[in-house]
């Protein structure tokens, strides 16, 4: 209780010195009282993450690698416009929430990080993160942290561990996201992948998430979201994440595609449609609206050699055509119908 009396007194601080910081006094107590009396683990339950800002887009993101069951429910915090966080060790998910509001206040990522630490009786457990929208980054690594612990402040990034099997880690992590060439996500990932090239985690491995929302916020939370990922439970975390970094770029070119369509890019919706494709050339899904946004473009001959590998793949692919007549997806004539499902029957 004392723990969350102290840090209810430094956001009424905050608040008062913080004119877009509207909350009244009563609101923000209880506020830091239901975030800090959540349930905390009673071992160590995160290990190697990289919180990065992107100074070319304003991206922000955060990536983490553990040997604990779903690292992605508490590690990552992450706000368009606003700052990306990394709460870990024994971990204090209220760094999280608290450090964002703060930001969104106005604080800077380092006058957060500070003043939730000072009021964090348990600081000596806690390793955290955090960089706000203006690349203004900083780490605590607590005294208590399990060795190999530590952390390494760049420019735009702040690489952190704990429980390493040696000191190593986090070294690596700052060289492969200052060397990687690409965007974000990628370097991120690259910094992931290195930390475990180096022995990672003592224990061993089991879960990954990246996190990684755009510059400015649009005011649609669920669109900010450029890349959501998570491994819950893997003997392979990260081998699994790049898969779904891969998937989830590929249906980010699905996506520009269909918005191509609808300004009647077609030329731009055919390359998106293309580089999605390219990346997961197996991917029926990507196949099959690729060949309907054709046939929608008036080019059903480029489009039959695409349903007719769907459909030798998959004859469902086939049955499903005619029903998209009804939602205005596909052009209400029976002889094309007939001519798009009649492809590779015999």
């Amino acid at each position: 209780m004392k723990r969350m009396l102290t840090l209810a007194v430094i956001l009424l601080v905050c608040a008062a010195l913080t004119a877009s910081l509207v909350w009244p006094a009563r609101a923000v107590a209880r506020k830091v009282e239901e975030q800090s009396s959540s349930p905390r683990p009673l071992r160590p339950v995160h290990t190697y993450s990289i919180v990065a800002r992107d100074p070319a887009t304003g991206e922000l993101g955060v990536a983490v690698q553990s040997n604990w069951f779903s690292v992605g429910q508490l590690v990552p915090w992450a706000e368009a416009g606003v700052g990306a966080i990394a709460t870990q060790s024994f971990v204090d998910p209220a760094y999280g929430k608290l450090g964002l509001d703060l930001m969104r206040a106005g604080k800077s990522a380092p006058d957060a990080l500070k003043s939730l630490v000072a009021g964090d009786e348990g600081r000596d457990v806690r390793q955290v993160a955090m960089i706000d929208a203006q690349g203004r980054v900083e780490a605590h690594t607590g005294q208590k942290c399990i060795e190999a612990a530590g952390h390494f402040v760049g420019k735009d990034y702040s690489v952190q561990a704990n429980l390493m099997l040696n000191d190593k880690v986090w070294p690596a992590m700052s060289r492969a996201f200052e060397v990687i060439k690409g965007g974000l996500a990628e370097r991120m990932m690259a910094a992931l992948e290195a930390a475990q090239a180096e022995g990672g985690d003592i224990r061993g491995k089991q879960s990954a998430a990246l996190v990684v929302v755009a510059g400015k916020p649009t005011g649609k939370p669920w669109a900010d979201r450029v890349f959501d990922l998570r491994v819950d439970d893997s003997a392979e975390p990260l081998k699994e994440l790049r898969r779904l970094l891969t998937l989830q770029r590929t249906y980010n070119h699905m996506n520009a595609g269909d918005l191509a369509v609808e300004r009647k890019d077609n030329e731009g919706a055919l390359r998106e449609y293309a580089a999605a494709e390219k990346l997961v050339p197996t991917n029926l899904e990507m196949i099959y609206w690729h060949a309907v946004a054709l046939v929608n473009m008036n080019r059903v001959d480029e489009a039959l050699p695409l349903f007719r590998r769907v459909f030798a793949a998959d004859r469902n692919w086939r049955t499903l055509t005619p029903r998209l007549v009804k939602s205005g997806l596909i052009p209400n004539d029976e002889k094309l119908i007939q001519r798009i499902v009649g492809v590779g029957e015999q």
